[in-house]
C-alpha cells in the first residue's frame, strides 16, 4: 500500500477530473503563469465554468498535452 503525497490531487482515492488553474498547471509540469500563455494561444484548452467556478477538464489537458510537439532526437547520421 503507497501513502499518498500531500500534494498528490487524489481527494479520498478519487482522481477530479476538473482542476483549479494552479492543480492544472501543475498537471502537464508548468507554471501557472506559462499555462495562462498556454491557453491563451490555444495550446492548452479554456475552461469550464461550474457555477462562479472555473475549472479544466482533465481529459481535455491530456488531449491538448498529446498534441504537443515531441522534441526532435538527434540524428546520428548528422554527425
Amino acid at each position: 500500500m503507497t501513502t499518498p503525497h500531500a500534494n498528490d490531487n487524489q481527494r479520498g482515492g478519487i482522481i477530479p477530473r476538473g482542476l483549479r488553474r494552479a492543480d492544472a498547471a501543475a498537471y502537464i509540469c508548468i507554471s501557472p503563469s506559462l499555462f495562462d500563455e498556454m491557453v491563451r494561444d490555444g495550446r492548452m484548452p479554456g475552461p469550464r465554468m461550474i457555477n462562479s467556478r472555473t475549472v479544466w477538464d482533465r481529459f481535455e489537458l491530456d488531449e491538448a498535452f498529446d498534441a504537443l510537439p515531441r522534441k526532435e532526437a538527434a540524428n546520428p547520421w548528422d554527425a
